[in-house]
């Protein structure tokens, strides 16, 4: 019954988003034609703007749209998710469906698609989602507080995790579990800090003949994997047989300190990934729509520049026009990085004649007056013009705008801690907090800990804060080396 009101649920929102989508895109047509002064009402639009091919492909539009809505899985129990999550996913998602019209107006050359049109349809669009997520979380959870949608639960195991977790669905009833009480052996401590908790209703073997006479919906368990493997195994079984939807507890599974538990399956196979690294998929595809659009549209903006980048360096000195090394990306794989020449030609070979000179802490090599420089190339690195053909790396996927910077091999090889290599798990960048926060006047320990920092709170919203914030610091020329 559960199940089917959960499957029922869903496809009320599906047919709701349909419907939010559609009158979104009439309200941007509408209010664009009206504002252009392209017709006088709307009874005129309507009948200048309903075409056959305009229907196929408005047909098209939305069916990539549900296809979107399923992959940023926006229809999954959020129970224990934050409303924020959500409503980060609909942004999220309303903004890729804009790009999509964009696209589609670019490819079928839809006059109707304007500017103006895109502005109006993802404020719309995203209000209404957002507006009705509201109100279907406050309708649920009031529900929920009187009994409705209520969701008959057994906790096995009475050890700190598994009271913990009978703890938290006590003092949110808005979750809309009801604990029917605990399964286990009795044994020394069993007695814990649940308030109100149930007695043991039944022991571990006796949990089959609890299911067959008991209404449960679903049962957590949380009993330690390693020393009741065979018990767990035998639950999830009778749970399996009898229809019920079972789930473990893996809060301490492995012990660890930073990864994150994600459930999957592999062509059926059951898979439990453990993740130190972002691995939420729709906002890192995202990423990289962003990195590809903005550097060829950079590459384009910017090319006066590296016209003027060039005839200064040919003029300055001999040598090549571009400074290509090899450098440790994205889970330590090897690629060429491109930047302006700023020193003489031939100054790696030099290097190790100036290790003595070395200001940098830990295994990096920088040299504030470094003799090997030209004066054209003082002013690049001054300027950080000399890092602007890094956009080519960022448009063939080398690189991302905004990640921890590729190392050189040589520091590399020099790395003595593993928790440095870290920085390697996610794609290089152009710029990060490292940039943002002084450059080569960091030491190097407090430069790997940014990194982590990065990486362990990445998102969006925080990769637009870290290209806002290294303007002025390009500006400025601060801490450039």
């Amino acid at each position: 019954m559960l199940s089917f009101r959960n499957n029922l649920l869903i496809q009320a929102y599906k047919v709701y988003d349909t419907a939010v989508l559609v009158c979104a895109f009439a309200f941007a047509s509408v209010i664009n034609a009206l504002l252009t002064r392209d017709v006088t009402n709307v009874e005129q639009f309507f009948s200048t703007r309903i075409k056959l091919r305009n229907i196929v492909i408005i047909l098209f539009i939305f069916l990539v749209w549900q296809f979107l809505f399923s992959v940023f899985r926006l229809y999954r129990s959020r129970r224990f998710e934050k409303s924020s999550r959500e409503f980060v996913d609909i942004l999220m998602l309303t903004t890729i469906t804009t790009f999509v019209l964009l696209g589609a107006s670019v490819f079928f050359r839809i006059r109707l698609i304007n500017n103006l049109f895109l502005v109006n349809f993802w404020a719309s669009s995203s209000l209404l989602l957002i507006l009705s997520r509201m109100l279907v979380r406050f309708l649920l959870k009031r529900a929920r507080r009187h009994g409705w949608n209520i969701c008959q639960t057994l906790i096995v195991g009475t050890n700190n995790r598994a009271q913990v977790f009978a703890n938290l669905i006590q003092q949110k009833p808005e979750l809309g579990y009801h604990l029917l009480g605990f399964v286990d052996d009795a044994w020394t401590g069993a007695e814990g800090t649940v308030k109100d908790r149930p007695d043991i209703i039944a022991p571990l073997n006796g949990i089959r003949e609890l299911l067959r006479h008991t209404t449960v919906d679903e049962v957590i368990i949380g009993l330690p994997i390693k020393s009741f493997y065979h018990t767990i195994t035998a639950i999830v079984r009778a749970c399996e047989e009898q229809g019920i939807t079972s789930r473990f507890i893996m809060s301490d599974l492995f012990n660890v300190d930073i990864a994150k538990a994600q459930a999957g399956t592999l062509e059926g196979i059951p898979v439990l990934s453990l993740s130190s690294v972002p691995v939420e998929h729709p906002p890192l595809i995202i990423k990289w729509v962003i990195d590809t659009i903005v550097s060829a549209i950079l590459l384009i903006m910017l090319s006066p520049v590296f016209l003027a980048a060039a005839i200064l360096i040919k003029l300055d000195s001999k040598g090549p026009l571009f400074f290509i090394q090899e450098r440790v990306g994205y889970n330590k794989r090897r690629f060429k990085l491109i930047k302006f020449r700023s020193m003489v030609h031939g100054a790696e070979h030099i290097q190790d004649d100036l290790e003595e000179l070395n200001e940098a802490t830990g295994p990096v090599f920088k040299i504030k007056d470094d003799p090997r420089m030209t004066r054209a190339g003082k002013w690049l690195r001054k300027t950080s013009i000399d890092e602007l053909p890094q956009i080519f790396n960022v448009l063939i996927g080398d690189m991302s705008l905004v990640g921890p910077r590729p190392m050189a091999l040589r520091d590399y090889n020099l790395f003595d801690q593993d928790w440095h290599r870290r920085r390697f798990s996610v794609r290089p960048g152009i710029t990060c907090l490292w940039q943002t926060m002084g450059r080569s006047e960091i030491p190097f320990d407090k430069w790997m800990q940014l990194d982590m920092n990065y990486i362990d709170n990445w998102s969006l919203w925080l990769d637009l804060k870290i290209l806002l914030k290294t303007i002025p610091v390009v500006l400025k020329g601060s801490g450039a080396v």
